[in-house]
């Protein structure tokens, strides 16, 4: 039980990182997919790790919050890095002097508190629905 619960665990804190992380970078362009390529992977993603869980039908009532809460996660994920590729499509017109002289490090901090911010809530709530889960062993 202890190593089923360990592989439930690790497989839903997968699905909550970044479908980038530890991926060499494509050629094919920053549009390479779309809205609803990127809800379908991250509903694959989901129903990967529900099989995995094989949850109890007691467990299966709470599962709904859970696959919510990694779906505004993935799509708030999918904004910000929507943001970086506009931000760097911006800066890929401009030279390495004009950058330097143009750039104003008070909206960097802010993009960058914006951002730490928003990840900040969608941690909370992934662990907010965790808590109101009983002692299912999830």
């Amino acid at each position: 039980m202890l190593k089923l619960l360990a592989a439930g665990a690790t497989a839903f804190f997968v699905t909550l990182s970044s479908t980038a992380f530890a991926q060499a970078p494509s050629t094919m362009g920053p549009g390479r997919l779309g809205q609803a390529d990127l809800a379908k992977l991250t509903d694959e993603r989901i129903a990967i790790v529900n099989s995995v869980l094989q949850l109890t039908p007691d467990q299966e009532k709470y599962w709904p919050a859970i696959a919510d809460a990694i779906r505004v996660r993935a799509q708030n994920r999918d904004a910000r890095l929507a943001r970086i590729a506009e931000t760097v499509g911006k800066m890929s017109d401009e030279t390495a002097n004009d950058m330097l002289r143009d750039r104003d490090p008070i909206a960097f901090l802010d993009r960058r508190a914006d951002a730490l911010t928003q990840r900040a809530q969608d941690l909370k709530n992934c662990g907010r629905v965790a808590a109101s889960l009983p002692n299912t062993q999830l």
